[in-house]
């Protein structure tokens, strides 16, 4: 009669595991580094986030003067310099129904014929 393999093994490094039957891991290290690779590819996707709504905020900055409340940019140009529309960090909509997208302090407000107009928070 074949005899069944329920060895458990480590989840990290796959070696056999012995003592209790809920143990995952054979040691403290093995235990904290799944657990860092696992926070780490969390950590990577919020990273990249972060860095694309910074991006989208350092555009929408260059291209409004200091000296300017607001400008009109198309959006050939926005996506010519890299921004992505999808990533935003909030939404204002006025008692008009407009709705300003923003990254951070800066915005757009979207206007007819793939125009849109920059603005900075006050």
């Amino acid at each position: 009669m074949a005899q069944l393999n329920n060895t458990k093994t480590c989840l990290n490094c796959d070696k056999p595991l012995k003592g209790r039957n809920d143990k995952k891991f054979c040691d403290d290290f093995c235990r904290n580094n799944y657990n860092n690779q696992l926070k780490s590819i969390i950590n990577d996707q919020v990273k990249d986030i972060n860095n694309t709504l910074a991006k989208n905020r350092r555009i929408l900055k260059g291209l409004l003067p200091e000296t300017e409340e607001t400008v009109t940019v198309n959006k050939e140009k926005l996506q010519r310099l890299g921004f992505h529309f999808k990533y935003i960090t909030q939404m204002y909509v006025t008692k008009t129904g407009k709705t300003y997208y923003y990254c951070y302090d800066h915005g757009y407000l979207p206007l007819e014929n793939d125009w849109y107009l920059i603005v900075r928070k006050k």
